[in-house]
């Protein structure tokens, strides 16, 4: 391979640098959000916190994990992302190994069943009466029985089955390996990459989903932590945190008190909240680029 032109030298640094900025740009406000949780909220409110703490300090992370209300919220959103991401990772890849089957009887009805509910919707209301009707309403399985089969992913799913070589399978029926066998035992130690992928998707998406809590349950013992973040960021629970802080704290403890604000509350859930999806990522980051890509080819 020849040496680059100036021109190539000229444009391969204008795009990283590029990429550079637009990277700083999208990580600066989660950087400022962590800045502030470690900052005093007094001193927070003079303004002009930008790249680093000018009081550093950890009260407003003594107060909010010292709140029993969030480790009830966060043990629900753990409980409820672990048992919605096995449900739907199980549920919508048997749906997609079942119609990546050209035996299927009715598949293209199935597919254009499944493909219209991507475009058309019941909505809010009527989704609201059917759970209500199931017995969903106000019960820890309305967050996350709805999602149990994603039409999407169960398209990423199909295609990625369609490109297992059918001699696997038929090796395997010879063997007299029945319809879950060849599931169990061959289509899944076989599908690790889109299965993984697929996986942290759906754990993202339950862990951060926050509106079916807020519409479809009323007893706070089964708000996710989400919604605690919600009533936190509307400064209901920071102001009751601070008024339960300041009166029972003294001396020092008003002192304490006094150094912290709804807003760095408010800062310090959010990064609370946020860190632990965010610590997935480094261990499937390298399904990333394989499983997607396989997945999304076309038949």
């Amino acid at each position: 391979m020849g040496r680059k032109s100036l021109e190539d030298k000229l444009l391969d640094a204008f795009v990283y640098a590029a990429l550079t900025a637009l990277s700083l740009i999208s990580l600066y406000p989660f950087w400022n959000a962590l800045v502030i949780s470690l900052n005093a909220g007094t001193d927070t409110s003079l303004g002009g916190l930008t790249v680093w703490p000018r009081e550093f300090t950890l009260d407003n992370y003594r107060v909010v994990l010292s709140d029993p209300r969030f480790f009830k919220a966060f043990g629900i959103s753990v409980l409820r992302t672990a048992c919605g991401t096995a449900a739907a990772i199980f549920f919508t890849s048997l749906l997609a190994y079942g119609l990546s089957k050209k035996e299927t009887i009715g598949r293209k009805g199935y597919m254009l069943v499944a493909v219209f509910t991507m475009y058309f919707q019941g909505g809010l209301i009527p989704t609201y009466l059917w759970l209500r009707e199931l017995g969903l309403f106000n019960n820890f399985w309305v967050l996350f029985v709805p999602w149990a089969v994603s039409v999407w992913n169960m398209i990423v799913f199909r295609t990625f089955f369609q490109g297992i070589p059918d001699g696997l399978e038929e090796s395997a029926k010879i063997d007299g390996c029945g319809a879950y066998g060849l599931y169990f035992r061959i289509v899944l130690p076989l599908s690790g990459p889109v299965f993984a992928t697929l996986s942290l998707f759906q754990a993202v998406f339950f862990w951060n989903e926050w509106f079916a809590a807020g519409i479809y349950v009323n007893n706070a013992d089964l708000l996710p932590v989400q919604n605690y973040l919600m009533n936190m960021i509307n400064s209901n629970s920071a102001q009751e945190m601070l008024s339960q802080l300041g009166g029972t704290a003294g001396g020092a403890g008003d002192m304490v008190a006094s150094a912290i604000t709804p807003k760095s509350l408010q800062m310090t859930a959010l990064m609370v909240v946020s860190l632990p999806i965010i610590a997935v990522y480094p261990f499937v980051q390298r399904f990333f680029v394989k499983g997607v890509m396989i997945g999304s080819l076309k038949e």
